[in-house]
C-alpha cells in the first residue's frame, strides 16, 4: 500500500519544489511545530535523500510566549527524530517599536532575519516555508482590507531568493490530515486564534462568513486570484526595469564612487532582484561624464548625478550638485521622461526609488507612492513628500532627491516580501 493520500500530496509538492536543486545541496525546513510546517518537515525528510539532497531543519524562538524556549527545543528534537540534519534553533528578540508595523510584522521581520542567518551558517541552497492555500487567501483578504496595490494582492510568492513555499496550493486541512496520518502531533499556536490579531479575525470570522454567504471554495478562488495577479505584477515589474531608469542609492555611512567598469562601488543593479528590493545603481557614467562622486560627508559631490539611460542631464544645476553633499541625500533620480510612463510602470519605478533610498518596504504604502507620483505629474512647487524611515522626497531641478533616513547602524528596511503583510 502507498502512503496516505494527504501525505502523498504533500510529498509531491515538496518534490516538485526541489527539482531544480543539485545533488548534495542542503535544504532547510522552517518549522514552528504547527501542522503546516510539521507536515512540510516530514515530507522533506522523506524526499530529500531520494533526490540526492541533504534535508535539515530550523525553528525560531521569538520569545513572545511563556514556555517558548522549551517549545522550540521540543520542535528541534522532533525535526531530529524525523531524520533532518542539521537542525538549527534560532532565538530572536522582537522589537515592535514605532514604524515596525506592529508585533506581527516585527516578529515576521525577526523570523526572516533568523532564517536567512541559519541558511548562511549552514550553506543552505533553499529554506522551505509551510504556508498553505488558506494562508494565501488570508493574505489577499488582508490586502483588500487595506486597499493595497496589485503586488500585495498577489499574496506570498512561491519563491523569493532562498525562500520557497511549495504548499501554497494545499489546503490547511490536508496538511493537518497528513500530520495525523504520519503519527505527528502538531502544536496549535494560541496566537492563531487570538482575535487581537487581524489575521486571526480573517481566519475565524471573515473567511467563514464569506463561505457562508457565497458558498464553498472562496479560499481556493482567492488563492487563484493571487497567482494570476502575481504573474501580471511580474510582467509589469519587468517592463519597469526595461524602461532603463536608474536610481543612484547613496549609502548613509559611506561615499558612492564609480568602479573601474563605471558602476557605483558596492552595488549590483537597480532592478528588483530575487527578494524584490531595489538594489542600488547600475551603468553609471564615469567621472566628468555624469557619475555620482562622493562629497566630504558621503553625499553627492561636484559631478552631476546619474542620468536615465540615453537622456542627457538637465542643465543649470551645478550649484545644486555642489550643495547637496551636506544634505543627507540617500538617493537621486532623474525625472526626465518619467511623467510620460504609464501609471502602472511609473509607480513601480517610484516605489523602487523609495526602497533604494532606505524606506522600509513594509511601511511604504500606496499613499506614499501616490505622493511621490504627484511630485512627478502634478508639480506646482509643493515642499515634498514624507516617507517611512525618516526619508523625505523633494523635487529639485528635474530630479527627485530622497533626503534623511535611518541613522548609521540602524537595521535595514524590510523587503518587498513583507509589503503584502502576509504571514510570511
Amino acid at each position: 500500500m502507498g502512503p496516505h493520500p494527504a501525505v502523498a500530496e504533500v510529498r509531491g509538492c515538496v518534490r516538485r519544489g526541489l527539482a531544480d536543486l543539485k545533488p548534495g545541496d542542503l535544504v532547510l525546513a522552517a518549522c514552528s511545530g504547527g501542522a503546516d510546517s510539521l507536515a512540510l518537515a516530514a515530507a522533506l525528510a522523506h524526499e530529500a535523500p531520494r533526490l540526492g539532497l541533504r534535508g535539515g531543519g530550523v525553528t525560531v524562538d521569538h520569545g513572545l510566549q511563556a514556555g517558548s524556549a522549551a517549545r522550540a527545543t521540543q520542535v528541534a528534537a522532533v525535526l531530529g527524530r524525523l531524520g533532518l540534519e542539521p537542525v538549527a534553533l534560532m532565538r530572536v528578540t522582537v522589537a515592535a517599536g514605532p514604524g515596525s508595523g506592529g508585533p506581527e510584522a516585527a516578529a515576521r521581520t525577526a523570523r526572516y532575519a533568523a532564517l536567512e542567518q541559519a541558511a548562511r551558517q549552514g550553506g543552505a541552497a533553499a529554506v522551505l516555508l509551510g504556508h498553505s492555500r488558506d494562508d494565501q487567501a488570508e493574505t489577499v483578504l488582508l490586502g483588500l482590507a487595506r486597499g493595497a496595490g496589485g503586488r500585495a494582492l498577489a499574496g506570498m510568492p512561491a519563491r523569493r531568493g532562498l525562500l520557497r513555499r511549495p504548499l501554497l496550493g494545499v489546503p490547511r486541512a490536508t496538511l493537518r490530515e497528513a500530520c495525523l496520518a504520519a503519527g505527528l502531533e502538531p502544536w496549535d499556536d494560541p496566537h492563531n486564534a487570538d482575535p487581537a490579531y487581524a489575521r486571526a479575525r480573517v481566519r475565524h470570522q471573515a473567511l467563514p462568513a464569506l463561505e457562508a454567504a457565497l458558498g464553498p471554495g472562496v479560499a481556493a478562488a482567492l488563492a487563484r486570484t493571487a497567482a494570476q495577479l502575481s504573474a501580471d505584477c511580474d510582467a509589469l515589474d519587468a517592463l519597469a526595469r526595461a524602461e532603463g531608469w536608474r536610481i543612484a542609492a547613496i549609502p548613509p555611512t559611506g561615499a558612492l564612487g564609480a568602479g573601474t567598469d563605471g558602476r557605483a562601488a558596492g552595488t549590483d543593479g537597480w532592478a528588483a532582484g530575487t527578494d524584490g528590493r531595489a538594489a542600488g545603481t547600475e551603468r553609471l557614467g564615469a567621472g566628468t561624464d555624469g557619475a555620482l562622486v562622493a562629497g566630504t560627508d558621503g553625499g553627492v559631490g561636484e559631478a552631476l548625478p546619474v542620468r536615465n539611460a540615453g537622456h542627457p542631464a538637465p542643465p543649470g544645476r551645478a550649484a545644486l550638485d555642489r550643495g547637496v553633499g551636506s544634505a543627507g541625500v540617500r538617493a537621486v533620480m532623474e525625472l526626465e521622461g518619467v511623467g510620460a510612463l504609464a501609471p502602472a510602470i511609473r509607480t513601480r519605478v517610484l516605489h523602487a526609488a523609495a526602497l533604494a533610498a532606505g524606506c522600509p518596504g513594509g511601511a511604504l504604502s500606496a499613499a506614499h507612492v501616490a505622493a511621490l507620483d504627484r511630485l512627478v505629474t502634478d508639480w506646482h512647487g509643493q515642499q515634498g513628500a514624507d516617507l517611512p524611515g525618516g526619508i523625505r522626497a523633494q523635487r529639485r531641478y528635474g530630479r527627485l532627491l530622497f533626503v534623511g533616513g535611518r541613522p548609521a547602524g540602524a537595521p535595514p528596511g524590510r523587503t518587498e516580501a513583507e509589503v503584502a503583510g502576509g504571514r510570511e
